[in-house]
């Protein structure tokens, strides 16, 4: 029966509910647009929703199922599921598993698997786990989508618990549990549980295929066995370029560019991510100059880059403090309209801020549609490197009103905000909150923030006792802080402390000597420094001098102290007497302790 409309007191029949079914979008009774093939939606049958799912027309088929009177049937919701999945509308998939609820349908494996699947695909891992928990039956899919849902979403315990559940039961896992599971190894670098895995893909007979021994390799190389990588890829009958480009990252990730170039020539097609994965391999190892130029080449083949290539290059821009690099890739973004990706939005931002444009990296982060840890990360990260402590501090509150998590990063940088500015009490409750509010371990990166912190204000005793008090076994870069903070502190004692440990864990590094060095020369004990410098003789040790650059007019100036090979080195010199003169005008007052004192390289 037709809906009737009331228009001044009268009746009136919709237009459209007149005309026959000829290909055009009518009114129907239950008020949705009907299209061509969808005749009746109360009279349709499963049939008339399987085809429009053949056709990707979900909206419509969705539309018929919700309304039709006619039972439903396993494969129509397994086709429903799929096209759900594919085009990512997951939550037009839980309103079909509402539905099979609602009709009380308890269906097969297969559409159990399906359901599994939908929720482990969008991340919901708790329906997932449910709906796995309540199938009467499973097979080796089953617990496959739920080994790869978890370690997905970079839950690898809980993906290699599942493994161990499995193996309880009757059922063998097939070629994709093996390389779900070797992932779950590879991020928890469990090399042991990996090699239990490698002698089950042998027994099992997967060692020829190239999905497992693909994963295999990953593993491999993500626990530092890169000769095992290398063997299990050489023997491998057969690669694709997933393999070679697992095998590539792999040397790339550990630093052996050599030998990554050298796959990644004889690779037969590289193709865009063997390329990203090259550029990130050199940006990531702070190999910036390589990233450029093969950036570079990779244009001039006419490959065209994508988001993950332009947030690399961009990184590499970073590192150098090139600009003028970094403008032009910001405009290759602009006309390739990517723009606007969150990733290469927040990778401008990182890059304008390391290079010293910390405005306009502002100016971009306000104007960033969408913000991840990352965008917050960098644009605190970029205040923090330029002394800007109390606008660091102020946008991590920011943050978290925000609701986004900040992650390990983001307090690095937060912790260094409060070091440049030595805001003890506040880097404190920050460290503490770590744990507490975030559930962060603190790395050794963030207790040499610390150490940096306490040490810098002139809390040596509080550095030295926190130090002593590391869960961690302290790094050369904890004690060379330390050491740093004596010369500044004139603390002989903890300093000599300090130096020792150094000249123990790192015997080839200039630093310990030079510092140790100078304070015995501020405290006027020239015995002390004297032996120091003929231990350094005596063992041998240079050392590095300073290297500083510019980057002006696409040109990078080096300038490496002692060296007075620069052609405008005389303008420099006279530069620089002239700034001399203005800070003296100013008031400033040089501290000379340390500048009479550094040894010969």
């Amino acid at each position: 029966m037709q809906r009737m409309q009331l228009r001044n007191g009268k009746k009136k029949i919709p237009l459209l509910a007149t005309v026959p079914m000829l290909g055009i979008n009518t009114a129907t009774a239950d008020g949705f647009e009907r299209e061509e093939g969808e005749g009746n939606a109360n009279k349709s049958s499963a049939e008339d929703v399987r085809a429009l799912c053949k056709k990707g027309r979900l909206k419509q088929a969705l539309r018929i199922l919700h309304v039709m009177e006619q039972p439903v049937d396993c494969y129509t919701y397994v086709l429903l599921l799929q096209l759900c999945i594919k085009k990512e509308a997951f939550s037009e998939a839980k309103s079909v598993h509402t539905h099979m609820n609602e009709r009380g349908f308890t269906g097969t494996t297969l559409l159990g698997n399906t359901v599994l699947n939908m929720y482990a695909k969008c991340g919901n891992l708790m329906d997932a786990r449910r709906v796995f928990d309540e199938m009467n039956e499973r097979d080796v899919c089953s617990w496959t989508v739920m080994i790869a849902g978890y370690s997905r979403a970079g839950l690898a315990w809980d993906a290699m618990d599942m493994f161990h559940q499995m193996q309880s039961t009757a059922i063998q896992p097939n070629q994709f549990t093996f390389a779900s599971v070797l992932q779950a190894c590879a991020k928890l670098e469990t090399l042991q549980e990996g090699m239990d895995v490698h002698r089950h893909i042998i027994t099992g007979g997967f060692q020829f295929d190239v999905i497992g021994v693909s994963a295999l390799v990953d593993m491999y190389a993500k626990c530092g066995r890169l000769d095992d990588a290398r063997q299990v890829f050489d023997k491998m009958h057969q690669r694709d370029v997933v393999s070679w480009n697992t095998m590539i990252a792999g040397y790339a990730q550990n630093g052996d560019f050599d030998e990554a170039l050298y796959l990644f020539h004889k690779m037969p097609e590289p193709d865009l991510v063997s390329w990203n994965t090259m550029i990130a391999g050199y940006a990531q190892n702070r190999c910036a100059k390589e990233a450029l130029n093969l950036f570079k080449q990779m244009q001039l083949k006419g490959l065209k880059s994508n988001p993950k290539t332009y947030a690399s290059i961009l990184q590499a821009c970073a590192d150098l403090a090139s600009l003028e690099q970094g403008l032009q890739i910001h405009g290759d973004a602009i006309r390739s309209g990517f723009q606007s990706d969150l990733f290469v939005e927040s990778a401008l931002v990182d890059m304008y801020a390391k290079c010293g444009s910390i405005e306009k990296a502002r100016d971009l982060f306000d104007r960033m549609h969408q913000r991840n840890a990352i965008s917050w990360t960098a644009m605190i990260g970029g205040y923090a490197m330029h002394g800007y402590a109390k606008e660091a501090l102020q946008l991590f509150e920011q943050m978290q009103y925000s609701g986004i998590n900040p992650n390990h990063v983001t307090m690095l940088c937060v912790l260094s905000a409060c070091c440049h500015t030595g805001l003890v009490k506040e880097g404190w409750q920050y460290f503490d909150c770590m744990r507490q509010c975030y559930n962060i371990t603190p790395a050794i990166e963030h207790y040499v923030c610390m150490v940096d912190l306490l040490a810098r204000s002139g809390h040596l005793d509080e550095a030295w006792d926190f130090i002593r008090k590391m869960p961690i076994k302290p790094n050369a870069t904890v004690w060379r802080s330390l050491l740093g903070a004596c010369r500044i502190h004139d603390d002989v004692e903890l300093g000599k402390c300090a130096a020792e440990h150094l000249f123990e864990l790192d015997p080839d590094d200039a630093t310990p000597y030079v510092l140790l060095s100078n304070i015995y020369a501020a405290t006027g004990r020239w015995d002390n420094t004297e032996r120091v410098r003929r231990m350094m003789r005596d063992r041998k040790v240079k050392k590095i001098p300073g290297c500083s650059w510019i980057e002006i007019n696409k040109h990078v100036h080096v300038f490496v102290a002692g060296d007075g090979s620069h052609p405008e080195m005389q303008k420099i010199y006279a530069q620089l007497e002239e700034l001399f003169e203005q800070m003296k005008v100013a008031g400033y007052a040089p501290d000379m302790r340390f500048a009479l004192h550094d040894l010969e390289h």
